[in-house]
């Protein structure tokens, strides 16, 4: 396994104050988000598609820094039913283009989500089947936006040399867990696997350890990302939590930094389980602990993945 950044958890730092971070906290390789939710500080994707010298330059930087370029990541919701999706999408088929020209060959993404009607201008995430509209609503959203959108999207893929789409298991997306994901693959193909990030499936109430073993052959890229349960709050109030991350304090659950969700031996468990199962890819730490600066927070994290990786 190579160990890998997201670089938005540098956010602050320049394109080439990051690599030589990155390098010098032991990273071996990048993944570097384009846009979509992103707000992509560390590449101009509209130059780098113009220039070639741009792109040479670029890949100087990190490859002098004796790191790698081992993926793009250009998540966001292109099946949104409103001008964000558009813009999405545009930012999708551009990163596209720019990992055929960079020779990348796996793109890390979200599977997007759909309004729940043609009349919507907002996504809809369906997560209970009662009322019972929700079980119609769903078939609608699979049938007429989710499974056509990825048809023509897989094709684009692989006409510009993309043989893996990882697909972040995200809330408020269509893909969201392992049956989900197969659902997808079920119908257009195993070009899209699962980019396997723990943090989303603890907040859901499930165990990413043996979903790792439900997605043998099936994972293509692994976040290392962790999620505490606020004891206090979740009993008296459940893990479903629409206050803003930034208010960390009053949450039943948050995004931390690796090893103060889950501990070490939770940690050295997951790894193994990857290993059964035959994954041996890039493992990206994100980090969005709002109750410590990034950097310490990057830190803490990187003790607790090298104690664990194999």
């Amino acid at each position: 396994m190579k160990l890998g950044l997201v670089t938005d958890s540098l956010g602050e730092l320049s394109f080439p104050l990051m690599v030589e971070k990155a390098a010098s906290l032991g990273i071996e390789s990048l993944e570097i988000p384009t846009g979509g939710w992103s707000q992509a500080p560390h590449i101009d994707i509209d130059s780098l598609l113009e220039s070639k010298k741009e792109r040479d330059t670029y890949l100087q930087v990190i490859h002098s820094n004796g790191l790698e370029l081992g993926t793009l990541n250009c998540s966001g919701n292109q099946l949104a039913p409103n001008p964000k999706g558009k813009e999405h999408n545009e930012n999708i088929e551009k990163t596209f283009q720019l990992a055929n020209l960079l020779g990348i060959e796996k793109i890390v993404m979200m599977s997007g989500l759909p309004g729940g009607s043609p009349q919507d201008t907002t996504a809809t995430w369906i997560t209970t089947s009662w009322p019972p509209e929700n079980i119609q609503i769903e078939r609608w959203q699979w049938e007429e936006r989710i499974l056509p959108y990825w048809e023509k999207l897989s094709k684009k893929a692989e006409q510009l040399g993309i043989t893996q789409i990882a697909l972040e298991n995200h809330g408020c997306q269509a893909v969201y867990n392992a049956e989900t994901l197969q659902r997808l693959r079920k119908a257009i193909g195993p070009i899209v696997g699962m980019n396997l990030d723990p943090s989303h499936l603890f907040w859901m109430g499930g165990d990413p350890i043996q979903m790792a073993y439900n997605l043998k052959g099936m994972i293509y890229h692994v976040h290392a990302k962790d999620v505490r349960i606020e004891t206090g709050t979740a009993t008296g109030n459940g893990l479903l939590d629409t206050k803003p991350i930034d208010k960390w304090a009053q949450r039943s659950w948050n995004y931390v930094a690796v090893g103060y969700g889950h501990d070490q031996l939770w940690w050295n468990t997951f790894f193994t389980a990857l290993k059964k199962v035959g994954y041996d890819g890039m493992v990206s730490l994100e980090m969005e602990d709002m109750s410590m600066p990034p950097l310490t927070g990057i830190e803490k994290s990187l003790a607790t993945i090298k104690a664990a990786m194999p």
